[in-house]
């Protein structure tokens, strides 16, 4: 299998991953569509803000999708699924918020890749070995942190064991199926109650974390890109408390049909 001059491998794909894969240049829109103009504004004066001050900084993100190497598009196999973590409530930024596995880069780090192998390995303890890296997204501005986020789209037919490796910086590793992002019982719009604009991104309800914010947007995008998104009530909006209330009260992953 020939990887690209980046080291990825794009070809390793299964087929019910090839949609999402040779439109991945359309996630961004998709992710923006959703972004009221006044918050997309407020974003680019935060990242040139940053920028001035010197203090951006990059990090890249894994969004890992395992699955059977067989099944054809549309078709999505019943036990596809996306690893997603739950960062400790102690942390400084974005404690207790579902996120992909990732974080800073790192001076020795090859590359997005490179990071986001390295952290999800410290996180989850995963065998980056079984990995193969399809493609990076655009890079992306987190106004909080102040990072420079760069997604990096990965496949395994069978990843392995993962788990918490340190409390301190995770609470919860999990392998979700795919299908329960689908779902529309799962899903809803959630704001954060101290943001004046109320603005209100895609969010996912599952059985011990609530996906928001960043994560939410990217995971909402890429479903409308790869063409597995189901309709679902928008008109569901809940503050971000709210919504953390509903966690674990036995919502489930549910069982929509793909």
């Amino acid at each position: 299998m020939r990887s690209t001059r980046d080291g990825l491998f794009p070809d390793a794909a299964p087929a019910w991953l090839k949609p999402l894969v040779d439109n991945l240049d359309r996630v961004p829109d998709a992710y923006r569509r959703r972004v009221p103009k006044d918050v997309l504004a407020g974003i680019v004066e935060a990242n040139n803000q940053a920028a001035q001050a010197g203090a951006r900084r990059d990090a890249a993100v894994l969004v890992l999708f395992s699955g059977p190497p067989d099944g054809a598009p549309p078709l999505l196999p019943e036990d596809a699924d996306l690893l997603v973590t739950v960062r400790a409530s102690t942390l400084r930024h974005h404690a207790g918020q579902a996120a992909f596995p990732g974080g800073a880069t790192d001076p020795g780090d090859q590359g997005p890749v490179g990071t986001a192998f390295r952290e999800a390995w410290e996180e989850t303890g995963i065998d980056t070995s079984r990995l193969y890296p399809l493609a990076t997204l655009e890079k992306m501005f987190i106004p909080p942190s102040g990072f420079h986020v760069v997604p990096v789209l990965a496949y395994s037919p069978d990843p392995g064991p993962v788990a918490v490796v340190d409390e301190s910086e995770t609470a919860v590793v999990a392998r979700v199926p795919v299908r329960a992002f689908i779902n529309p019982e799962n899903r809803l719009m959630v704001y954060r109650e101290a943001n004046t604009s109320r603005f209100a991104g895609p969010a996912f309800l599952l059985n011990e974390m609530l996906v928001w914010g960043f994560t939410g947007q990217v995971i909402s995008a890429i479903l409308d890109v790869a063409g597995w998104a189901k309709p679902w009530n928008t008109e569901d909006v809940r503050g971000l408390d709210d919504a953390m209330a509903l966690v674990g009260h036995d919502n489930g992953y549910g069982e929509a049909p793909c």
